[in-house]
């Protein structure tokens, strides 16, 4: 069995009467994850892998304004080569797909917004509930000009299809609650973020309930079924997005609260 998880500061991990639950706690940056965050979350799912006395598991965010806005933007400060691009889309693709590989049914309890990387954590995951007041979305083509992970992107396609993922992206638009619903973004809309807790956590109990193995064995061939692009043959989309003069100044923007000036090259 692997050495086990426990709670830091950014990101709470709690086991109880079976269910697990990970709360991203870092509200005061609407619960954007560092990169130790990520290693945490795929070392808790590996850990759950081999525990069997835990038969589900909830992620949520701390607070009411976000779920998680992926990335901490400042982490891209110290990109200096290709190859540091190249890492991190391979760290995402990495902790994404233990996530996704993760045995038990994972369940997103999505309050507030939930961007970027965000987003791609809740679409590794099997039910998705959010409020009222939940927004989804990608805006990096308006925020930081760079691109989704090749296994984000597979994601994406194979949940909404190929015409809403480019709509989405494209216009940067955060999709509110009825049509992220509509569109299969979410499972379930409830009105606020107590309802959503509680709702949550019935869920939990309810699938924990339920025959292990048909839930394993049944979102093992889904994820069969899913075509996921390789980080190989993504690298030079990659290269293009993180190595351009966009990405940096698409980053400069971000971390100075200033509009972009996106060029193209």
């Amino acid at each position: 069995m692997n050495a086990p998880v426990t709670s830091t500061e950014d990101l709470i991990y709690s086991v109880e009467d079976g269910i697990a639950r990970i709360t991203f706690n870092r509200p005061q940056a609407r619960n954007a994850l560092t990169f130790a965050m990520y290693e945490q979350m795929a070392a808790i799912c590996e850990n759950i892998n081999q525990d069997h006395s835990i038969k589900a598991l909830i992620m949520t965010g701390a607070g009411d304004k976000a779920f998680a806005s992926g990335t901490d933007i400042s982490q891209f400060r110290a990109f200096k080569t290709a190859q540091d691009a190249l890492d991190y889309e391979a760290r995402i693709d990495r902790v994404l797909g233990t996530l996704e590989q993760c045995r038990v049914p994972v369940i997103a309890a999505i309050a507030g917004a939930c961007t970027g990387g965000g987003a791609g954590i809740a679409a590794c995951c099997d039910i998705r509930i959010g409020t009222e007041a939940t927004r989804i979305g990608f805006p990096i083509a308006r925020t930081l000009g760079n691109c989704l992970s090749m296994s984000n992107i597979s994601r994406l396609v194979s949940l909404i299809g190929p015409a809403r993922t480019k709509d989405l992206i494209f216009k940067a638009r955060l999709v509110e609650a009825p049509e992220a619903l509509a569109l299969g973004l979410l499972n379930e809309v409830v009105p606020d973020v107590e309802t959503l807790q509680r709702r949550a956590t019935e869920t939990a109990k309810l699938v924990a309930g339920h025959a292990p193995i048909t839930l394993e064995v049944t979102k093992e061939a889904v994820r069969r079924i899913r075509r996921t692009l390789s980080r190989e043959e993504g690298e030079d989309l990659i290269l293009r997005a993180y190595i351009s003069e966009d990405f940096r100044e698409g980053m400069d923007a971000f971390l100075n609260k200033r509009a972009p000036n996106f060029k193209g090259k």
